[in-house]
């Protein structure tokens, strides 16, 4: 799948699943509860040390499932995003933007968003090739924020991730994000290994996603 697929696919979709887990099992446990539930953009966070095996066995299990996509959150450097492309990642996430991965993630064709606070930082990372940013932590900010991004930087594409709740989303979209990350609730959920209520959370996410817009 093309760059320019991927991030058509994001918007499409709207929400972002953010897994983390303690373990393996945990985080592909989770996930493989969000895709049933019918959130089917999976971020796995590389806080998970078991992150490129889960992304690699996702990507298999579900090969036949063109809507869904797997990427890499939490990525740091360089060298964690090439271990997850490799492993299949489609997209690449970080909590703030690294020139060098920036580079690395244009090199092989892989959206790259990294998390950006300011209209500096912004700037910076739509220069090297960003096409999409992540407005994080969104709870430090609120949806009013997204308007003072946009008014000088219209052009922006916004994913927001932290302070997104079922009972916000629908602010922060008219605010004028382009999807929203969530993983709070389905991770402190999976940890206790309430897969089902997982499901059930994601599949509110998504119904909240159609409503929203």
């Amino acid at each position: 799948m093309k760059k320019s697929e991927v991030l058509m696919k994001l918007r499409q979709c709207g929400a972002v699943a953010v897994i983390r887990g303690d373990s393996y099992d945990e985080g592909l446990n989770i996930s493989k509860a969000c895709i049933q539930g019918g959130l089917k953009a999976i971020e796995m966070a590389y806080t998970n040390s078991h992150a490129s095996q889960i992304i690699q066995d996702l990507k298999e299990m579900y090969k036949d499932d063109l809507d869904v996509f797997v990427g890499a959150g939490t990525v740091l450097d360089a060298p964690t995003a090439r271990s997850a492309i490799l492993a299949g990642a489609q997209y690449i996430v970080s909590p703030s933007f690294d020139y060098d991965t920036a580079i690395l993630c244009n090199r092989y064709g892989v959206p790259y968003i990294p998390g950006c606070m300011t209209i500096k930082e912004i700037v910076t990372a739509m220069e090297a090739g960003s096409e999409m940013i992540k407005l994080f932590p969104g709870s430090a900010f609120g949806p009013g924020y997204i308007g003072a991004i946009k008014s000088p930087l219209p052009q922006t594409s916004i994913m927001v991730t932290g302070g997104v709740k079922l009972d916000n989303v629908q602010q922060w979209f008219n605010a004028g994000v382009d999807a929203i990350g969530v993983g709070g609730e389905l991770n402190k959920l999976g940890a206790q290994g309430q897969f089902d209520e997982v499901t059930k959370i994601a599949a509110q996410y998504v119904q909240a996603v159609k409503e929203a817009r």
